[in-house]
């Protein structure tokens, strides 16, 4: 019974020093993390991504300088005095109110019906992918990718004319079909992923396949849901040929038709537009400041899902 006591205490101690071992070895090597940083690299990239607060930079200082101010200079220099009221005549001139209106309601329309429908889309191609009319349909509609705006730009232009599509319902029309290529292509590789037993399980207790869709699939395409709708966004508030060449009326123009009220033939007022763009920009970069965090995580969970 000694010996067996003994045994065992020469076998703790062993692995007690075996442990602290490997405790003093890992605390002596440093980090893979660590060893594998290119820090070249890391200060090359931080200085090019700095690179994008010199046009920042230009446009607010233009935007608060006076004419004189502007001609005199490079540029750079900071504005004295500030000049508030170039906000307040580009608030005038572009009709502000009425092209943000316009701007926000073809934008939310876009983005709500881009949702839904390729989704919905993505969904049916991805779990019948196998059959050889699903694939078809897929590559299809990513062959569209490859066509220029340009070549269908004038007959876009008849078509939305006849059928009383240039106002803000074709525009929104016109950005979901436009973005149906893309979008498709992102959810359906998301959707391949998503283990097909948690629709079975739920066609066990009968569901049918749109509840299935609804309710289990949907609300796992959050993380692709917040891809797709801030390019979507980004897309439908910054375009400005697509609405150059559909609306007709001037009390449906957006924020980027707005701009053009300061481009005349011989000059430019620069301090103005430039105020014009900042106040374009301040909508959308509001709206992705306050929705950083919930972008953030979402992409996130469609990282380690």
């Amino acid at each position: 019974m000694t010996t067996m006591t003994n045994t065992a205490t020469q076998l703790e101690q062993e692995a007690d020093a075996v442990a602290a071992n490997g405790r003093r070895k890992r605390r002596s090597e440093p980090d893979d993390d660590t060893r594998k940083t290119n820090w070249w690299a890391t200060a090359l990239i931080a200085v090019c991504s700095l690179t994008v607060l010199i046009p920042l930079y230009l446009a607010v200082v233009v935007a608060l300088k006076t004419p004189d101010q502007l001609t005199q200079g490079t540029g750079f220099e900071l504005p004295n005095p500030i000049r508030w009221e170039n906000f307040a005549d580009a608030w005038v001139r572009t009709s502000f109110p009425q092209a943000l209106l316009n701007t926000a309601i073809i934008t939310v329309g876009s983005v709500v019906f881009t949702l839904l429908t390729s989704s919905i889309v993505a969904y049916a191609l991805a779990r019948n992918i196998h059959r050889p009319f699903f694939k078809g349909v897929f590559f299809y509609l990513l062959a569209a990718l490859f066509i220029p705006f340009p070549i269908i730009m004038l007959p876009l232009v008849k078509q939305t004319s006849l059928l009383g599509l240039d106002n803000q319902a074709g525009m929104i029309i016109l950005y979901t079909i436009y973005g149906l290529s893309l979008n498709i292509f992102i959810y359906t590789a998301y959707i391949r992923s998503i283990p097909i037993e948690l629709e079975e399980a739920a066609r066990v207790d009968g569901a049918s396949t749109w509840r299935v869709f609804w309710q289990v699939i949907f609300p796992l395409l959050m993380p692709m849901n917040a891809t797709v709708g801030i390019l979507t966004c980004v897309w439908a508030w910054n375009d400005f040929i697509m609405p150059l060449v559909v609306l007709t009326e001037p009390s449906a123009r957006t924020l980027s038709l707005a701009q053009y009220v300061f481009q005349g033939q011989f000059n430019t007022d620069y301090t103005v537009a430039f105020a014009s763009y900042l106040m374009a920009m301040a909508p959308l970069l509001i709206v992705y400041i306050f929705s950083q965090r919930w972008v953030i995580s979402g992409v996130t969970r469609g990282s380690i899902k």
